[in-house]
């Protein structure tokens, strides 16, 4: 071996290090911004980000802990900085925070915050973090607004510390715009400390490997993992393909429809036909359309590749201007996952007619996530009703509706996909609110029936401690269009809102729970992979056995199954 290939064998020895271990210091800073969380949705549910970026604004590294919609929407977030501040009016100590959601992470309630690093006096890095505060002022609850003025305080891009100290304008601004002041402002303390011990942890990296080498080594994370999705890219079938979605809406149905086109160059995400916004907050900033369409080529295409600038590069996605997929301010947002998380499904669809592409039925997708608020001016008026209000108090419990099923397994039931959350306890809800979860149960005969049956939903019901009305504001999706299935496999069960007494409840807006009543919310599931017919008799029995379908469900899917239980 030459001497300069040796050199070159060691260099690469030395990335790999460094890959790995901003692989481990984003994933510290992550852990750290849980355990340091007041709200619920980061603490409990893990809905936040965190990343390594190099001193240009490019993504080295995420924490595996999140969730896609934010760490790829995040991916651009220290560009918009660097936009709004010259590096020269970085200085060490500075922490900056916005929650625009055209240069975060889609809506009010992600709030970002990145923090520079700097090694020897020079910017070397930052490290960004966002997390869903569990209020953000504003109406309050998802449906009123029809612009995003309403939905709560905009923050632009701020410095929240100069030079290492708290800049307390911004802190009381925050403070006197939102609700649950000590949650949220505990929750921004949170990222603060987290980005801090992120840098903290570079710091030392640098001072062992050096400048030019710490550089050197976020080119080759960059241009290796480009290469490596590209190398990826070019082994699939080149061409256009084609996939499209019937959705709820809100008040009318509406189709997303994408065009993936596959060359050498990279792969390229079209979204055509897309309806225009809408007056309620369901509309999708373009950079979380990027994210989940992003992260839905990946599952398919390039699942080992590390996510970064890099890899994310070779993916294009584009929408039509103004429209529900790439909405424009003032368009209220606030529900934005309810549709952008439906777009790793459509994107996926496209892939399906590939040959050899994995691609799994469809999932609820969207969050089931319960949002409850009590008090006076937290209940909507009901003209001609009059309601007692206990204390005054806003939740937000994040849940899944079921997965769908794979080539080659069940789906997985009561589980978020895409974003990866998890289900917060009964227990903590509890303590946060003046509520009492009366049943949390799997929603029977909700999987979709197939060779490989879909996950199943739940069934959540909620009553006030109080004995007093309290409000909700759901907006779900899968209750009219459920979750299709693959190769023969069934829909999924479709989602549910209702009262314990009998009363529907409309799917997207806000209702009243009356005092003495319950709310129910039966979550969708996922559809089925495969002819019910080539399900195995055992599978089936068993599927009874955990009460996961009924023996009714099974006569009308699964009609041999009694004829095969009989012959064992």
């Amino acid at each position: 071996m030459s001497q300069d290939a040796s050199r070159r064998s060691q260099d690469i020895v030395r990335y790999q290090i460094i890959w790995n271990r901003l692989i481990s210091i984003a994933e510290q800073q992550a852990h750290a911004l849980v355990r340091c969380a007041f709200g619920a949705p980061t603490r409990e549910a893990g809905d936040l980000s965190a990343g390594i970026y190099d001193a240009r604004g490019n993504m080295l590294s995420q924490a595996v802990t999140g969730t896609p919609g934010h760490v790829n929407s995040m991916a651009k977030s220290v560009m918009h900085v660097l936009d709004a501040f010259s590096p020269a009016q970085i200085e060490e100590g500075d922490a900056f925070i916005f929650n625009d959601p055209w240069k975060g992470t889609g809506h009010l309630n992600d709030i970002v915050l990145v923090t520079p690093v700097f090694a020897d006096s020079q910017l070397v890095a930052f490290f960004a973090c966002t997390l869903h505060v569990v209020d953000i002022g504003g109406c309050g609850v998802f449906g009123r607004a029809a612009q995003v003025y309403e939905e709560g305080l905009f923050l632009p891009i701020l410095k929240i510390r100069r030079a290492g100290r708290l800049n307390d304008d911004v802190i009381a601004i925050i403070r006197q715009n939102v609700r649950e002041s000590g949650q949220v402002l505990g929750d921004i303390f949170a990222e603060i400390s987290s980005n801090d011990l992120g840098a903290r942890l570079l710091v030392e990296l640098i001072e062992t490997f050096g400048h030019e080498t710490f550089h050197a080594a976020g080119h080759y994370i960059l241009e290796t993992s480009r290469n490596a999705s590209l190398e990826l890219i070019k082994a699939l079938p080149h061409g256009e393909f084609l996939n499209s979605m019937t959705v709820d809406g809100f008040g009318a149905a509406f189709t997303l429809s994408a065009k993936v086109t596959i060359s050498e160059q990279g792969i390229d995400v079209a979204y055509v036909d897309v309806p225009d916004c809408v007056g309620i907050g369901i509309n999708v900033p373009l950079s979380y359309t990027e994210a989940y369409t992003a992260y839905g080529v990946k599952l398919l295409v390039n699942p080992d590749v590390p996510n970064n600038a890099g890899s994310l590069s070779v993916v294009t996605v584009s929408a039509p201007d103004g429209s529900l997929l790439n909405a424009r301010h003032p368009a209220p947002v606030a529900g934005r996952g309810a549709v952008g998380q439906l777009l790793p499904d459509v994107v996926m669809g496209c892939f399906s007619a590939i040959a050899g592409m994995a691609v799994p039925a469809e999932s609820s997708s969207s969050l089931w996530n319960i949002v409850l608020s009590g008090g006076p001016g937290l209940v909507p008026a009901v003209p001609g009703e009059t309601h007692a209000l206990g204390r005054t108090f806003n939740l937000i419990s994040l849940n899944a509706g079921g997965m769908g099923a794979q080539g080659h397994q069940d789906g997985m039931s009561a589980t978020a996909f895409p974003s990866g959350i998890r289900n917060v306890s009964v227990e903590i809800l509890e303590t946060m609110a003046p509520i009492v979860v009366t049943r949390k149960d799997l929603a029977v005969n909700s999987g979709g029936a197939g060779r490989f049956r879909g996950g199943l939903g739940q069934v959540v019901e909620i009553e006030s401690r109080e004995n007093v009305a309290f409000a909700t504001s759901p907006n779900y999706d899968r209750t009219i269009y459920p979750a299709r299935g693959r190769d023969g496999g069934l829909p999924g069960g479709k989602g549910h809102v209702s009262l314990a007494s009998g009363a529907s409840l409309p799917p997207r807006g806000s209702a009243v729970v009356p005092a003495g009543d319950r709310l129910v919310i039966q979550m969708a599931g996922g559809g089925g992979y495969g002819a019910p017919a080539e399900r195995p008799a055992e599978c089936v029995r068993r599927d009874i056995r955990y009460g996961y379908i009924t023996e009714a469900y099974a006569d009308a899917h699964y009609p041999s199954w009694r004829e095969a239980s009989r012959s064992v």
